[in-house]
């Protein structure tokens, strides 16, 4: 099933682009002797034996990237619902381009794109429907009102499988970019892909391309596997973020390549009012072993964080000409917790900031949240960071009324081709061990009660 890199950039980017992507995937795949020492969970993505195939071909379905399949598709996965077959069943989707609009996926199901295959969607926006706002953000993310359907969509499903051979999901989103940049959007535009209440999901093997908006969105799901995917988008491609986990649990993201124009890893949990109401964390979240690159940041939480985010352990990143390395990122008014985050292993190659943990970040969604309701920043140990060519080491900006507690900063050395600019923090308090440039006093200035940051 494990097929060589992928070869994403075909149509709209130079060599230099694929020669890197291709160089940056064998980054992340040790050779076998060191695999079986790497904590992986790739033993939970290994793709069940199917009772049932079927071809997207068999439902009329045409892969010469002018006929449209939306009816293909939809025919196929509700041959598999109302098959019921033991086991599930396997969508196979041939080499081939398979113009699409939106469709909805099953449970027990396995999408898998062949090597050669790309799912492209249609750039007819008037073939999009609507869906209703997500009840934790209360209106689209970008707009009031619903919102466009992702491309692929799944809502209270379970046991689902999208893999293949390396095959692409093509969002074609340069329509709806130019919609957002001419401000003519009428409503928040699509995700490439959006699971919501869904349990036992696995991504694997696919590359997904030009998102319209968020690229990978599990939200109010359980049982998440992210493996070796590729996430590409210009970086100059509004909010395309790569893979963004939302108020879901026990989500694991590894062995990845992500290069887009927003995060490339942003775990979030619901947006003021509404996510606090809704009340659902996003937690038990591990991401490793990640390259990538893009304009804001390598990995980040927030800023939309109103039912809390915690627990949440991350290593081995590698990231080159970004924005922020990490960026931990909320607002007065959001509410909720971000706590007990683990972040390790880091090399940045390229960066205006290494750090940031800021709590002034984010729009609200409408007047009636409550400014009062102030998040709490706990427990963040960033920890075994290397940079170069860094502009500004970072910084930690809490909240007066609600000072950012216990922020652990070991072993983190950045550097640049002239001096960093120096670390800036104001309400907050932690310990910092063996930090160059020098931490800020804030950081410093206790000498007990730090054991925190030494374990």
């Amino acid at each position: 099933m494990m097929a060589s890199p992928p070869t994403p950039c075909a149509a709209r980017a130079s060599l230099l682009c694929l020669h890197l992507a291709v160089a940056m995937l064998a980054m992340l795949s040790p050779p076998a002797a060191a695999q079986g020492e790497q904590e992986t969970c790739r033993a939970a993505a290994a793709p069940p034996r199917r009772g049932a195939w079927m071809s997207v071909a068999s439902f009329g379905g045409a892969g010469d990237g002018r006929t449209l399949n939306t009816a293909a598709f939809a025919r196929a996965v509700a041959r598999i619902e109302r098959r019921a077959a033991r086991g599930g069943a396997l969508l196979y989707v041939p080499p081939g381009v398979w113009l699409t609009g939106p469709f909805n996926l099953t449970s027990h199901m396995t999408l898998f794109l062949a090597r050669g295959a790309v799912i492209r969607a249609t750039q007819d926006t008037s073939s999009w429907p609507l869906v209703d706002p997500l009840p934790s953000y209360g209106r689209g993310r970008e707009l009031p009102g619903g919102r466009y359907m992702s491309l692929i969509h799944g809502d209270g499903l379970q046991d689902v499988f999208i893999t293949g051979e390396n095959g692409t999901i093509d969002g074609q989103g340069s329509v709806w970019w130019d919609m957002w940049k001419k401000r003519t959007l009428p409503f928040t535009r699509p995700h490439l892909l959006e699971l919501i209440s869904s349990t036992d999901v696995i991504i694997s093997n696919v590359v997904f391309q030009d998102s319209p908006f968020w690229n990978i969105h599990p939200v109010y799901c359980s049982n998440v596997v992210i493996t070796n995917v590729t996430i590409l988008a210009p970086h100059d491609s509004p909010n395309t973020d790569g893979i963004d986990p939302d108020s879901s649990s026990n989500v694991c993201i590894e062995d990845s390549y992500i290069s887009t124009g927003d995060d490339l890893i942003s775990i979030k949990s619901g947006w003021d009012e509404y996510g606090i109401a809704f009340g659902r964390p996003s937690s038990g979240i591990t991401v490793r072993r990640i390259t990538g690159s893009g304009p804001f940041a390598g990995f980040a939480v927030g800023s939309e964080t109103s039912g809390g985010v915690e627990n949440v352990h991350v290593e081995h990143l590698n990231f080159f000409s970004m924005g922020v390395g990490i960026h931990i990122k909320t607002n007065s008014g959001r509410g909720g917790f971000i706590r007990n985050i683990t972040v390790s292993d880091v090399t940045l190659n390229g960066a205006r900031y290494g750090l940031r943990i800021a709590g002034d970040v984010g729009g609200h969604p409408d007047a009636s949240y409550n400014p009062s309701m102030l998040p709490v920043v706990d427990g963040v140990t960033i920890k075994n960071v290397w940079g170069q060519d860094i502009r500004q080491a970072g910084l930690i900006r809490g909240i007066r009324s609600s000072v950012f507690s216990r922020i652990c900063l070991s072993n983190v050395k950045l550097y640049g081709s002239a001096s960093v600019g120096p670390w800036k923090c104001r309400d907050t308090s932690g310990g910092a061990l063996d930090v160059q440039p020098l931490p800020c006093q804030e950081l410093t200035a206790s000498t007990s009660g730090t054991s925190f940051c030494t374990n």
